[in-house]
């Protein structure tokens, strides 16, 4: 897992259910999720695993952001099933599971596009 990562969306609750979809195989669920204030001027959520919230998304213009991120799991058929309920949840195809020998050695990852067009992938390092 990584420390954090923030991204701005378009759509909040769009990729809220974007996120909590293609997430849930990895075991990353929602968090927490704040509402406009006087004190916090966007809608937020954070996604992650008990008790800390590792992704946060923000209701705002994305623009021509980009980012990446990448979910480390400990397995080949999480990245698998990762992949398949991204895809199943309104994600694009931006590289299907399989073996990434340019990274290293035991690199298996799969990409895909979120809502807002942001690469996200999920990485297994072990031997498979």
């Amino acid at each position: 897992m990584i420390a954090h990562i923030g991204l701005i969306v378009s759509d909040i609750e769009r990729s809220k259910k974007f996120y909590a979809a293609a997430l849930a195989p990895i075991g990353i669920q929602i968090i927490r999720e704040y509402g406009v204030t006087a004190t916090r001027p966007a809608a937020s959520a954070g996604f992650g695993e008990p008790p800390r919230a590792d992704l946060w998304l923000y209701q705002g213009d994305p623009g021509k952001v980009t980012a990446h991120v990448a979910f480390q799991v400990n397995q080949r058929a999480l990245v698998d099933a990762f992949y398949a309920a991204a895809i199943a949840a309104g994600g694009r195809d931006n590289g299907k599971p399989g073996p990434r020998p340019q990274y290293s050695a035991n690199y298996y990852g799969a990409f895909v596009l979120d809502p807002d067009g942001y690469n996200v992938e999920a990485v297994c390092r072990e031997a498979g």
